[in-house]
């Protein structure tokens, strides 16, 4: 067995002037920030850990260990020319001597070898027991040599209970898990979710929806429409994660009631409209399915008619809009040609027929208009509102045709729509620009595949660009659209946008496959 050596040194006390960094000392380019914190650090709470370093040929040392720490003393020296005086343990620090240079190059390499940071676990439990003594963020982070910032994070897990802090320093969770903490107020369910997330490995979301399994988020469609402060002023309290700068309603009990509030408000203003009846549904998306399961018959607003010169000022604000380009002027003008264009409701339409309000899933208000009820539709079959409905499938005399010839004739039938379809190409192609435009996920452009086609290198190409028609303005989201009115609305565009449209979605989806071999 090596015995091993213990080695003797001598400290001896040093001016600045008379200290250099030894061609030993491993940190050699330090960043000036790093300097900047410690010197803050050292000027509150002094020289902790001395320096070390060999003799030079000058009477002075050349320091192989401590060098960002000379750094900071020599910043301290430039910015207070009366060191010597006022701080005369800075301007004459101590330094350990190695007795040779062997030893001298050991201790380089040691200390910074050996160097840990302190555990997230100590340091939040140092920084609480100073703040709670008096000290500000701001003297905490300068005897640390961190940064602020570093501080009130660290600030923040201060408060958790002691199980969690114990939890952390034993390396049971990790520091993220231990920030999940912070949300709650419960010590007691926060012991709980503390046992069983120990034993089961989960990850953040596990803990917060243990730890808050009610709890709504502020991103939810209806803590968006209502507003934190309406919340907030009906009792709702708010909870989040500190670090994950997310916010947690939690009260959702208060959240529904609010939310149906102002929703009742809404569609309160609506019932002035002429409407013979006016509701509101807690669905996020009233579509086709919706329409048909609570038996409506809908009917639609009687589109107004542009004038040339509105239809020609029309697509000039469109194309401003699209590119991004509108002032808030043109805005309202565009606004305006819209409303002409769609039309609106005659009073005729809505003494029959009704409107639901709802709210979407990005938290905005929309109405479902124009819905006449079952019991209405004998009175606006009369007003002529609705055509006759023809008899049911189920009271029809049974067909004299078999049902291949049914058959036969859907064909034909399909045939005649095909046939006419060719007598009106434009009607035609419009259509096709339009579906493939706007995603209309339940039906590909007239049976036509949309698969994506991938044009991406999988490694990085020099000077490879496409043009960013290909890669910008990906097909409309339609969801809860009014596809006819959107489908009037495009062609008012002209032919010009519509053809650039079609060659635009065409050409993405343009495929070349290899020819397979004779």
């Amino acid at each position: 067995m090596t015995k091993q050596m213990t080695i003797t040194a001598d400290e001896a006390r040093f001016p600045l002037a008379k200290l250099a960094l030894s061609p030993m000392n491993p940190r050699q380019n330090v960043p000036a920030a790093e300097v900047e914190e410690l010197a803050g650090s050292i000027w509150v709470s002094g020289l902790i850990q001395n320096l070390a370093g060999i003799m030079d040929d000058n009477g002075g040392a050349e320091i192989v260990a401590g060098g960002r720490r000379l750094r900071a003393l020599q910043l301290l020296a430039e910015r207070h020319p009366n060191l010597a005086q006022d701080r005369p343990d800075l301007a004459n620090p101590p330094v350990r001597i190695a007795p040779d240079h062997e030893t001298a190059q050991a201790w380089a390499v040691a200390e910074n070898a050996a160097r840990r940071d302190l555990h997230p676990a100590d340091e939040i439990r140092a920084y609480g027991k100073m703040e709670k003594s008096g000290a500000s963020p701001a003297q905490i982070a300068r005897a640390f040599a961190v940064t602020e910032k570093s501080v009130y994070r660290r600030l923040a897990l201060a408060g958790l209970p002691e199980a969690v802090i114990d939890a952390l320093a034993a390396n049971e969770i990790s520091l993220g898990a231990a920030a999940c903490f912070t949300i709650s107020t419960d010590e007691a369910r926060s012991l709980e979710v503390l046992d069983q997330c120990r034993s089961q490995n989960w990850s953040d979301y596990n803990i917060k929806k243990a730890l808050k399994p009610d709890a709504v988020k502020d991103t939810d469609r209806r803590a968006k429409f209502v507003g934190i402060e309406a919340y907030q002023a009906a009792g709702g309290r708010i909870g989040g994660d500190l670090f994950a700068e997310e916010t947690l309603l939690d009260d959702p009990e208060i959240l529904a009631t609010v939310f149906a509030d102002h929703l009742a408000q809404i569609a309160e203003s609506h019932k002035d409209d002429g409407w013979k009846w006016v509701e509101v549904s807690d669905e996020d998306y009233l579509g086709y399915w919706f329409i048909e399961q609570n038996g409506f018959e809908r009917i639609y607003r009687k589109e107004g008619e542009l004038s040339p010169e509105q239809a020609e000022r029309y697509d000039a604000l469109a194309d401003l809009a699209d590119a991004g380009a509108l002032a808030d002027g043109d805005r309202q003008e565009l606004a305006a040609l819209k409303g002409i264009a769609e039309g609106d409701f005659t009073e005729a339409q809505r003494a029959h027929s009704g409107l639901i309000v709802y709210v979407d899933r990005d938290g905005a208000v929309q109405t479902c208009a124009g819905l006449i009820r079952k019991a209405d539709k004998a009175e606006a079959i009369a007003a002529g509102l609705l055509a006759k409905s023809q008899r049911s499938a189920d009271d029809a005399p049974k067909s004299p045709i078999s049902q291949k010839l049914r058959e036969d004739l859907g064909r034909v039938s399909l045939g005649a729509r095909q046939h006419a379809a060719l007598r009106d190409p434009d009607l035609l192609i419009d259509l096709l620009a339009f579906q493939l435009s706007h995603d209309l996920r339940w039906s590909k452009p007239l049976g036509l595949s949309t698969d994506l086609v991938p044009t991406d290198p999988s490694t990085e190409a020099e000077g490879y660009a496409l043009d960013p028609r290909l890669t910008v303005d990906q097909p409309r989201d339609m969801y809860g659209k009014d596809l006819a009115k959107s489908f009037r609305a495009f062609r008012q565009k002209g032919a010009e946008h519509i053809r650039g449209e079609l060659v635009r979605f065409l050409a993405a989806q343009l495929g070349v496959t290899k020819s397979s071999k004779p």
